[in-house]
């Protein structure tokens, strides 16, 4: 009874560590969400909100990887049990730092609309790609709840397609500023949204490679997935 309700306790702390990730998930989403929209239509009320909530998020990043901690020496998990805590460390950092860029996007906002000397409706294809990187984030943060290996697979291909949109920003920018070079600070200002939404894409994407990691021991960062002829994702034994 002395070992069954150990293993129930470990198993609710493992689950308690999940749902904090999913909490700083739905946070990080909403400030993505926040920044753009605050990019889009120059709302520096909530550009100050996403830049004041960014300590909500370091916070929950701390807390997270101590909980970390304390589970590991007291429970000295193996296995699959390893690996989640080991890939819940890596998602809350690749969080934290999506909430960085959500703080980028929406400082820049602030600075743009402030000077009032661009018409930011130009640039919607950045509005596009943002919805594209949140709605990445979305799924990604689903496939974790859902430990979806099919899904994250999916999911990680969609990166090129916020890669392609980010090469396209850039050359419309390009353009504009050769079109008029008193536009240059504001749209070198404007690549740095674009670029803090293409990384946010990237992290989307590692969070993705974590939930790979956490099913089939298997680490696809710097490797291409092994799949079957059916294609789906092989398992390490």
């Amino acid at each position: 009874m002395g070992s069954d309700h150990l293993s129930k306790q470990f198993d609710n702390d493992l689950e308690a560590l999940r749902s904090q990730v999913l909490q700083m998930g739905g946070l990080v989403e909403a400030q993505v969400r926040g920044a753009i929209q605050a990019f889009s239509n120059g709302d520096l009320a909530l550009a100050d909100q996403i830049v004041a909530a960014e300590v909500r998020v370091n916070a929950f990043e701390v807390q997270i990887d101590t909980d970390c901690s304390h589970i590991i020496v007291r429970r000295q998990p193996a296995a699959t049990d390893l690996r989640l805590i080991m890939a819940i460390t890596k998602t809350v950092t690749d969080l934290e730092r999506i909430g960085d860029e959500a703080h980028k996007v929406a400082r820049m906002a602030r600075q743009i609309h402030e000077r009032g000397v661009v018409e930011v409706g130009r640039f919607a294809n950045i509005r596009h790609t943002g919805d594209a990187a949140v709605n990445m984030l979305r799924q990604a943060l689903d496939a974790f709840a859902r430990l979806d290996v099919e899904d994250a697979g999916r999911i990680i291909a969609e990166d090129r397609a916020i890669d392609f949109e980010f090469k396209s920003v850039i050359r419309q920018l390009i353009t504009y500023m050769m079109e008029d070079p008193r536009t240059i600070s504001t749209a070198l200002e404007i690549i740095w949204i674009a670029k803090a939404i293409e990384r946010i894409g990237d992290h989307a994407k590692n969070i993705c490679e974590q939930v790979i990691y956490i099913v089939m021991g298997t680490d696809i960062r710097h490797t291409k997935p092994e799949k079957d002829e059916d294609g789906k994702l092989l398992q390490k034994n």
